[in-house]
């Protein structure tokens, strides 16, 4: 892109300026149909998922929540879905209930139908945690939440890059994901609305691009999905997302989340054979399926940190801390986790590298702390 086709879009009748606006709004069309949306309008570019969710919660959540009024979040939510509605709460006096966990750790759908009430406005809830690694069954959530005249939105970080996304069929009212977890660039994600819900909401910021007309005391607002992006758009991340979603789709998803599933399978028989692990979240299915393909553990009183350390000494790349779901970990009562995270790209190999390297950091630390 930046090669052949680099100006601004939207802008000019020239060559360059007509070529980068083809490829911007060719990959809106492909985010669309990865997804399943009703029409590319419904997909709106932001920099990344924290502020499509954002852009929700002051746009949406301003302007229709009030005082009483109650969204229903989960204590395994990623904090991006959550301090924006705090502020959202303390600013409009809406209150936050929260979605504990069953004994498997897993989203307590009981506890869900009992939060729900004609007082409920939003359910905003991860499809997949990226600590717990549960998959959450947003499509009866959703329904529930529809029952009783409340809109849904779903945080699809950790589920559009590993399986197959149909919003239609979730009927969700929003989905939101991030670029660079589908093999696209930093700097890039996207919000999905439902065209009505998109229209009835105010704009997220003000600038150029998302104007119809302007004049000195007011101004009237562009359609969809440019309503909603205001300025010189991130062009490249964008081309770049839509590149991503070709090579993601060529593979195919039911594909990758098959293989997943095999990986996982492997990946939690070698763990499990790990005495001194806590493993945490649901166990997976004999074949790998019901849960993501990441693990979070401790080892005893050995510090993720410094169990990550070794291992990035073996070569081997593992997360650790709280995964940005710091109320999760208070719930769970551990102070921070590690993660192994796998996707499509690796190999059964590379698991055996790291249980390998796993258990001589184990054997390291066990002569320490004895």
């Amino acid at each position: 892109y930046y090669e052949h086709s680099n100006a601004n879009v939207h802008r000019g009748v020239h060559t360059l300026s007509s070529r980068a606006t083809d490829a911007y709004e060719g990959a809106r069309e492909k985010v669309a149909k990865f997804v399943n949306a009703a029409s590319e309008k419904e997909i709106i570019y932001t920099r990344n998922a924290s502020e499509a969710i954002n852009l929700v919660a002051y746009s949406w959540g301003w302007s229709n929540l009030q005082r009483g009024d109650e969204v229903i979040l989960t204590v395994m939510e990623h904090h991006s879905n959550l301090v924006p509605w705090q502020i959202v709460a303390a600013r409009t006096g809406a209150v936050l209930k929260f979605v504990e966990l069953t004994e498997t750790q897993e989203f307590d759908f009981e506890q869900y139908k009992s939060l729900l009430s004609e007082k409920t406005k939003l359910v905003s809830v991860v499809h997949s945690s990226n600590t717990l690694g549960c998959i959450n069954p947003v499509k009866e959530i959703a329904a529930l939440a529809h029952e009783v005249g409340a809109k849904v939105l779903i945080d699809g970080c950790q589920s559009v890059p590993h399986m197959a996304i149909d919003v239609q069929d979730i009927d969700c009212d929003w989905l939101v994901a991030s670029g660079h977890k589908m093999c696209a660039a930093t700097g890039i994600g996207f919000l999905y609305g439902k065209l009505e819900v998109l229209r009835s909401m105010p704009p997220f910021l003000g600038g150029g691009e998302m104007i119809a007309d302007v004049f000195l005391d007011h101004s009237t607002y562009a359609d969809l999905p440019h309503k909603f992006e205001a300025g010189t758009p991130a062009i490249a991340e964008a081309v770049a997302l839509g590149a991503a979603v070709d090579y993601l789709s060529a593979i195919g998803m039911d594909k990758i989340a098959d293989y997943e599933h095999e990986l996982t399978a492997y990946l939690f028989a070698q763990l499990n054979q790990i005495p001194e692990l806590t493993i945490y979240g649901p166990q997976p299915q004999p074949d790998g399926s019901g849960r993501s393909a990441l693990a979070a553990f401790t080892c005893g009183a050995v510090h993720p940190h410094d169990l990550s350390t070794i291992l990035d000494q073996a070569g081997v790349a593992i997360r650790a801390g709280h995964h940005c779901t710091q109320p999760l970990h208070r719930y769970l009562g551990a102070q921070s986790t590690a993660r192994a995270s796998l996707y499509f790209y690796n190999t059964r190999e590379e698991i055996d590298t790291f249980i390998t390297a796993l258990k001589e950091a184990i054997d390291f630390f066990s002569g320490i702390f004895g």
